[in-house]
Formats: C-alpha cells, structure tokens, sequence
C-alpha cells in the first residue's frame, strides 16, 4: 500500500525535537534518506513476508539489504563507520520496515540495537567484534541461563540460550550469565559475555504458531569455552549512566541506562505492524465486496459501520503508542546530553510505557483483524500475520503488560518494584 491511499499518513511522521535525530557524525546520511530506504523496501518486505514466515528466518538477501541501507550502522559508533543516531531515529527506521514484515524488521531492530549496547562494552571487547569486521552483527539471548566460572584472564562457560533472534545472520553471540559473587556470601550478578560464531552452535528449535520468521533459535555452546574478562558487562554496568564503554564513545547515548530505552527495539516492530495492518486494512476494504452468506452480500467493506469505527481505534491507538514512545526516547537523550542522570522514576515510567505502546498496538491491530471476516484467514492475507506477530510481541516478558503493570503498580504505591527496570 503507498502513503497516498492514507491520509494520515504524513501526519504520523511527528519530528519533535530530539538530540537522538542528529548524527554527530560527518557525512553521515540524514536520517530523512535512512528512513526514505526503509520506505522502499517496505514493498520487498511484504512480497517476501510469507516466504521469510516459512523459512524461520530472515533472508540472507534481506539482511544484505539491510546491510547496505546502514541500518545497522545506525547506532553504532563512528570509530568504526557507524553513524550514531539515537533511539528515536531508530524507532522512525524499525517501524518503518515493520509496514512491511514483522520478523524482518524484529532481524533488523535487533541487530541494530545491539551495535549500541556492544559500544557499552570495554573498548577491546568492541575491537573484538568490529577490529576485522566493522559490518559484524550480534545476537543475543538475556536471561542470565548459566553461571560462569570464573578462570584466570576471562570466565568458561557452557549451556544453551534460548530465543536468540536473527541467529543466522549473526557474528557474535550477545550471552546472559550469572557471574560468581566477588566477596564470599554475596549473591551472583547478572551480566552478558560475548561470544564469537566460533564458539557456538544453532539448534533449530523455532516452531512457533508468531514471529516465526525471525529465526529465534537456540545458542549452544556445549562444552566449557573460555571467553576473556573484557568481554563482560554487568547488568549494573549497563544500569549505571556511565557503562565502560562511554570512556571511548563519547557520544552521550551511550551512557543512557540499559532499560531505559532499548526495549523500543521490541516495541518499534509492534509499532510499525499496527500501522501496516491499518494501511492493509484501508486498502482492503476500499476494494472488498463482501459475499455475504446470509445478508449483506455485494456490500463494500467500507460502507460497514463497524469496520469504520475500528479502523478509526486502530489509527488513534497507533498514534497514541507513538507519541508516547517518542516523548519518552527523546526525554532520555536530551536528558544524557545535559548530564543529567536517568532516573528510577524516569525508568520505571519509561517502562510503562514501552509495555502499554506494545498493548496499544497489539490492540489496534485486534481491530483491524476484527474487521476482515472469514477471507483474513488466508495465509496470504498479511492481516492474519500480523495478528499473529504482534500477540507473539505483546507476550515477551520485556513488554508484557501484567508483569511490567505490576512493577510500577508497585513502585506508585511505595513497595519495592519487583521486575525489569
């Protein structure tokens, strides 16, 4: 579908004011051109989204296109050719694509988001990905499955991480870990290690009813391999306003908090599916006559009342999850450019938000699916995909509303707010 068959389509693009918009970076590309070649392959990302949904994964042909669109330079710092936008001009990028295909723009929102949480690292834990290879990309599994032992110059580890999207295209290997306490009857800290390709194995164990073209398989490693110290980062490292790696990046995104912010790489790709499932919706419905098997038959879709009004809920919900998201994303980098430090208040309510833009656009596009009737359930009907998709997004633990809700519950009423923040 092309902008022109929505109306509201150049008022979505809302450019409030946000130090994250500016590349600090010479002769990097404007963020109006990166955003201009997600627009173009929008129409690729759909021809091929039930093809990449069969596969299990991104396409080598799609990620080269990512590749030679920069976007995964987007976040990543100039010294080795990245461009270093923020986070709202990646929520402008990844939403864009998502219009397109979900499971690609899921691909491509992580791999360009870790390029900015790898430049948090030590800076040769960064020489380590990019020294050879300045175009490697990383995957990543979070949660701390294993617990590291701690070895002269690094740490062994060994197990399996589960849901590590855009495997296939990966380099390195982004590992939650626990490490063992520094001082004897201190807990363990939670952290990631990275891990070349060298180290791991696939098992192909993504067979899932959403998502399922982002290829979120399992990492392996199974027998002890050593991974050096500086290759380490702690979940309060990540959490402190000031991580390793801004001794080397001195731009101040990188110094934003772990949680305040990257969550947009799983809610830009809800984001954008919602606003592809309305556009989809505009089009169908201006050409769809209904069949009717009882009454209504030769009725256009758009003359249905209820069709109306939830396309109507959809657009507002989209816009909505939007606004909020960039409001929050550009508080934060304006906040990190001042020096000012994020606060728990700042997190937690960015938290909310993350998690209620992810329910919004969920929602909108539970509107929408509402709307199309028996013929939306073809497995070439990209609505019932994107149903699909999105209701797989909205139940990542990052973005899932009861436990995100309850955390800030928690902390409004004066308890200790237990969960991701």
């Amino acid at each position: 579908m092309t902008d022109a068959a929505n109306p509201f389509a150049q008022l979505n693009h809302v450019d409030l004011p946000a130090p994250g918009r500016k590349s600090p970076v010479k002769n990097a590309p404007s963020i109006e051109s990166i955003v201009a070649s997600a627009s173009e392959l929008v129409p690729m990302l759909r021809s091929r989204a039930q093809r990449t949904e069969q596969d299990r994964r991104v396409s080598d042909e799609t990620t080269r296109a990512f590749h030679d669109a920069g976007f995964f330079k987007l976040m990543q710092p100039a010294r080795y050719g990245g461009f270093e936008y923020g986070f709202t001009a990646f929520i402008d990028v990844v939403s864009e694509l998502a219009r397109g295909c979900t499971s690609s723009a899921w691909g491509c929102s992580l791999g360009a988001i870790h390029q900015w949480l790898v430049a948090t690292f030590p800076e040769e834990a960064q020489d380590d990905v990019w020294g050879k290879d300045p175009g490697a990309i990383v995957c990543g599994s979070y949660a701390p499955a294993t617990m590291a032992e701690k070895v002269d110059g690094g740490y062994l580890v060994q197990g399996k991480w589960l849901f590590a999207s855009n495997v296939d295209n990966s380099q390195w290997a982004l590992l939650g870990v626990q490490f063992p306490p520094e001082e004897k009857g201190a807990p363990p800290t939670a952290g990631f290690l990275l891990a070349p390709r060298s180290d791991w194995s696939i098992e192909d164990n993504w067979h899932v009813a959403g998502q399922a073209g982002t290829g979120s398989k399992a990492v392996v490693i199974d027998k002890p391999t050593f991974i050096p110290g500086h290759r380490k980062l702690t979940f309060a490292e990540a959490s402190s306003n000031c991580p390793p790696g801004a001794k080397v990046n001195a731009n101040p995104i990188y110094r934003i908090p772990f949680l305040s912010a990257v969550p947009v790489c799983l809610v830009s790709p809800i984001l954008g599916t919602a606003q592809g499932a309305v556009d989809e919706l505009i089009e169908l419905a201006g050409s769809r006559v209904t069949r009717g098997a009882v009454a209504g038959a030769g009725s256009r879709l758009s003359e249905f009342f209820p069709v109306q009004s939830r396309l109507a809920e959809a657009s507002a919900s989209v816009d909505a999850a939007r606004l909020l998201l960039y409001r929050d994303t550009a508080q934060v980098e304006q906040m990190a450019l001042d020096g000012h430090v994020i606060s728990i208040e700042q997190r937690i309510r960015n938290r909310r938000d993350h998690a209620f833009a992810a329910r919004l656009s969920r929602d909108a596009v539970e509107a929408v699916f509402a709307s199309v009737g028996g013929a939306g359930l073809s497995l070439n009907q990209p609505i019932q995909r994107m149903w699909r998709d999105a209701n797989a997004i909205s139940r990542h633990i990052s973005l899932n509303w009861d436990a995100v809700s309850s955390m800030v519950g928690q902390y409004l009423l004066g308890l200790e707010p237990k969960g991701q923040y």
